[in-house]
């Protein structure tokens, strides 16, 4: 895999600089659907388990699954994509993600039985993707997208250059990863989750570390990031987003906040600037580990819509 650090010769000027920056008069509307929307919540233990935990919009939390077990060694993994989920007969199902172990990237398959927690013998495979991923490193994420009929894979990274911030996308194929590219100037990035998966295009929320929140909408082709400012504050406190879909083209939002174990929802109407409803649901009634590193399952072909 091509080395991932590259030096840009030139320092970013200002917060997201890189993109085209839009902004979007307010106007109202509303959320639809969050009440019955729902995510597969997910996480790597320090113990190199995988966990699953459904959270819905109530909010509400059901009881924290843990397993299969011992997929990574003690205290390695971190960095989880989304893993994608197909079912399998006669029980359990297929999941597929990657997850960075010690300073290489790995992509991880298995099969779980009936129980969904433990692993059928034999389908366990771990594939080395490529090294270079250490710290600098702050958030993977894999896009899977068959939006109009166009099938694509876009891989994306989050590192934290000594000068710069910049998120690279490589495209993913049968015969490896691909077309490695860099966008700078996302220094002040915090974190950031996959939101909206469109046929040439992925769509961002990112939070900066002084608490705006923005969308970074990243070609799959030629062209440049377009960031739109959604909101100007309050959202530095979440180390960790998470995003499912809710409704036709909304989003459940889960922001971690790892210093106090706690986790709160959002409903997220359709992304446009700062137009967009927000709507708090409250603090979601479980604890949250600061030590575990979370991710979501999703059904293999369903795409994300919120953007």
């Amino acid at each position: 895999m091509t080395k991932n650090r590259r030096a840009l010769g030139a320092l970013a000027t200002g917060v997201l600089a890189a993109g085209t920056l839009v902004s979007t008069p307010a106007t109202a509307s509303t959320t639809g659907q969050s009440a019955v929307c729902s995510m597969r919540l997910g996480s790597i233990t320090p113990s190199g388990d995988h966990t699953q935990q459904t959270i819905t919009a109530t909010p509400s939390a059901g009881a924290r699954q843990v397993g299969p077990k011992d997929l990574y060694p003690d205290g390695k993994a971190h960095l989880p994509t989304a893993v994608r989920t197909e079912l399998v007969v006669p029980a359990g199902e297929e999941r597929t993600g990657l997850a960075v172990v010690g300073v290489q990237l790995y992509g991880t398959s298995y099969m779980t039985d009936g129980t969904g927690t433990a692993i059928v013998p034999g389908t366990l495979n771990q594939t080395l993707i490529g090294g270079g991923w250490d710290d600098l490193h702050k958030y993977v994420e894999l896009s899977r997208s068959s939006t109009g009929g166009i099938v694509r894979s876009n891989a994306y990274s989050l590192i934290n250059q000594f000068t710069d911030g910049l998120i690279a996308r490589w495209t993913v194929t049968s015969s490896g990863w691909k077309y490695y590219t860099t966008f700078g100037g996302f220094k002040a990035v915090k974190t950031m989750t996959l939101i909206g998966q469109g046929s040439t295009y992925d769509t961002f929320l990112a939070t900066t570390n002084g608490g705006a929140l923005y969308t970074v909408k990243v070609p799959v082709g030629s062209g440049k990031p377009v960031v739109t400012k959604v909101r100007t504050s309050t959202w530095q406190g979440f180390e960790t987003l998470i995003a499912e879909k809710c409704g036709n083209y909304g989003t459940l939002l889960l922001g971690i906040d790892k210093d106090t174990g706690s986790g709160y929802l959002y409903a997220v109407g359709h992304a446009n600037g700062a137009a967009t409803v927000i709507k708090g649901l409250g603090k979601v009634p479980t604890t949250f580990p600061a030590t575990d590193s979370y991710f979501r399952y999703y059904t293999a072909g369903v795409n994300l819509t919120g953007a």
